[in-house]
């Protein structure tokens, strides 16, 4: 027999679901406690779980059966992140362990609030009895002598519960085993606030860590919006671990944090936890690669700290939003050239401009490949890139196999003129110290957003900060461009002054 009910959850459509009457339900024995994957899946039977969504369901399970203690996970907005962690979550902890006390953060009281109550509509669900009957809440007015408001609610029989208090809140006089810290910043206006941030910082030293105990547990799960924010401060001040794979789990560090991270579009390396390859969606069917892709080219910085969970102060960017786009090329122009850079490693991105030098020096960029594939794939991107452009000369760096690069796009293309060297000078400082003339000098093609994204997104999100970007390659070419057009040729024409 089936019976037809509503959803338990104020957080999902209110679209009717069906379950199995109490006889009928097929759960597990209550011998062993449901993995939380279970767990989710019989007190919420509408989920449709993704594979990043098992991974995260697991990590969290290692976090509720106290294997791990201090976690931040960072995932893109609209995936999943607070009905996994703050809501399904504090109810399989309670059942885990009826004597445990939870607190769940959030920025404001009412949306803290809110969360509890989800909680509370799945510790009085059937669903929940079956897998721990153990945990029960009051039911109206009975028992009397036990809480059940909004804000904070107790297990019978049990010294465990649950507790809800807005950022800057009071936890006065309880004891917490579990924070659990979502959002606690509103949106991009109050992470961008210094005072806000401060404030918010106060708040978790002096509430927080001050209500928790030698075996109190942490996991702090939200959407990055500065690179200053909670995270960000915890990252800096204390140790903190990338999570990449299952053995992490097994021996975390004690006093320091674990965190996994869900990137919109992959970037970083495949990993046990995160298999995608480069440029594959986290969500395709909801969140897919041609909307994230849009998303991004709108405001890139915004993008990495939402999306990808690399906030950038814009203060702190080396470029910025100021490159100068054109329309179309100036009539005299006295030079075609292309300047390659080779990727160093298999995550380093191949980069390569061709560009045309008008007759007072300013460079227009004209086309690109900026590609990560192998070299037997942008061989012949490049060889085609010369030739379209109408490149006359074309210098490669010979740093890494660029020698051998070079002549397999020099047997393609020709008729350019193919030079390769061997860049010695610090990249940092090289291109720290021509950024100016790089924004002075090189213009780009309007809408050069939407030809070369990954391109545009890394120069435009470039930090001053050297060892803070992930990737140097598109920054180190248009550094290259000027160095050569401008530096160089300087000091050739300096060497043929004669003076009387």
């Amino acid at each position: 027999m089936v019976k037809k009910t509503e959803s338990i959850s104020a957080g999902f459509s209110s679209a009717e679901i069906f379950v199995p009457e109490i006889g009928e339900l097929s759960f597990p024995a209550a011998v062993d406690p449901p993995t939380f994957t279970e767990f989710a899946l019989g007190v919420y039977p509408f989920l449709e779980l993704q594979t990043f969504h098992r991974v995260y369901y697991r990590v969290l399970e290692a976090f509720a059966r106290g294997e791990v203690r201090r976690l931040i996970v960072t995932m893109p907005p609209q995936h999943g992140k607070s009905v996994g962690a703050t809501t399904l979550l504090p109810a399989y902890m309670l059942g885990l362990d009826p004597d445990l006390r939870v607190a769940i953060a959030s920025y404001s009281g009412s949306l803290a609030s809110k969360f509890n109550r989800r909680v509370q509509r799945i510790l009085d669900s059937r669903e929940y009895g079956v897998y721990f009957p153990a945990t029960c809440i009051k039911q109206g007015t009975k028992p009397p002598g036990y809480i059940r408001t909004s804000e904070e609610v107790e297990v019978i029989d049990h010294r465990g519960g649950l507790l809800s208090v807005g950022r800057e809140g009071s936890l006065t006089g309880n004891r917490v085993d579990c924070f659990i810290l979502d959002d606690l910043y509103k949106d991009a206006m109050e992470a961008n606030s210094p005072l806000v941030r401060a404030n918010c910082w106060e708040w978790y030293t002096s509430v927080v860590r001050t209500r928790m105990h030698n075996a109190s547990r942490e996991l702090i799960v939200f959407t990055r919006w500065h690179e200053e924010d909670l995270i960000g401060t915890l990252l800096r001040l204390e140790p903190v671990e990338e999570l990449h794979s299952w053995s992490q789990l097994e021996h975390p560090a004690v006093e320091g944090w674990l965190h996994l991270n869900f990137e919109a579009l992959k970037a970083s390396p495949p990993t046990e936890l995160d298999p995608r390859q480069p440029g594959e969606a986290l969500w395709e069917s909801q969140h897919g690669v041609t909307l994230l892709a849009a998303k991004r080219r709108l405001d890139p910085v915004q993008f990495e700290a939402m999306y990808q969970g690399h906030p950038t102060v814009r203060e702190g960017l080396l470029y910025g939003l100021n490159f100068t786009e054109y329309d179309d090329l100036p009539h005299e122009i006295v030079r075609r050239a292309n300047y390659t850079d080779t990727a160093d490693t298999g995550d380093d991105y191949l980069c390569s401009i061709s560009y045309a030098v008008d007759s007072d020096g300013l460079i227009y960029v004209t086309d690109a490949v900026y590609s990560r594939a192998p070299m037997e794939e942008t061989e012949p991107l490049v060889g085609d890139l010369l030739m379209r452009s109408g490149t006359r000369q074309a210098l490669i760096e010979s740093n890494n196999g660029g020698r051998g690069f070079a002549r397999a796009v020099q047997a393609l293309a020709r008729d350019v003129r193919v030079e390769w060297f061997h860049q010695s000078g610090n990249k940092e400082a090289r291109i720290l110290s021509n950024a100016a003339t790089v924004l002075h000098l090189v213009r780009w093609p309007r809408g050069w957003n939407l030809r070369w994204p990954d391109l545009y997104a890394h120069l435009t999100t470039y930090r001053r900060k050297f060892r803070a970007n992930r990737w140097h390659d598109a920054a180190d070419v248009v550094t290259g461009i000027v160095e050569h057009e401008v530096v160089d040729r300087s000091r050739k024409r300096l060497r043929g002054v004669r003076f009387a």
